[in-house]
């Protein structure tokens, strides 16, 4: 993918997201730090705080393989941490529980059409989605979205998918 197909990809993704009833009646808006080529989320957090929207990052512990959410209102209250990944600064930043977020944001490398991922392999995702209630939604390049991936029983879905090409209601493709 040149740069310029995938800043012209990111941008089409941003803006159907922002068209979502999530979150566009959300408050609180969790999302990760883009990395490599993943859809760049650095101009939707921007979209966000300019809509007035708390955005929340996920900041991993990887001793115990689970992750908590903290609020940012600017990119210096994070640090670059194991895998150049950017993640909150504890002391800078405020802790959010899962019950305050409307909306998550969940990462992933491939994704099938029922909603269902294959992330980065740590199982952050999976462990905390086991308490949140809200709306999950993932953003990927059409070319990321399969016929099929492997699923486990302790695998949660998104309800949405967010394509530069298509706008994905997972829900209709589990009830087939």
């Amino acid at each position: 993918m040149s740069n310029d197909l995938y800043m012209r990809s990111s941008l089409v993704i941003r803006e159907k997201l922002l068209k979502e009833p999530s979150i566009i009646e959300g408050n609180t808006i969790a999302i990760t730090i883009s990395n490599n080529r993943e859809v760049d989320t650095i101009g939707i957090i921007e979209s966000l705080w300019k809509a007035d929207k708390n955005v929340v990052v996920p900041k991993c512990n990887s001793k115990n393989r689970t992750m908590q959410f903290y609020k940012i209102e600017n990119f210096n209250q994070l640090e670059i941490v194991y895998m150049d990944l950017r993640e909150p600064i504890p002391d800078l930043t405020e802790l959010v529980s899962a019950e305050q977020i409307n909306c998550m944001i969940v990462p992933g490398i491939v994704f099938d059409k029922s909603g269902y991922r294959i992330g980065y392999g740590g199982g952050y995702y999976d462990r905390y989605l086991e308490r949140f209630e809200g709306q999950l939604i993932s953003l990927a390049f059409h070319f990321q979205v399969v016929e099929s991936v492997p699923k486990d029983s302790h695998d949660i879905p998104v309800n949405v998918i967010i394509t530069d090409q298509d706008r994905i209601d997972c829900n209709i493709y589990r009830k087939r």
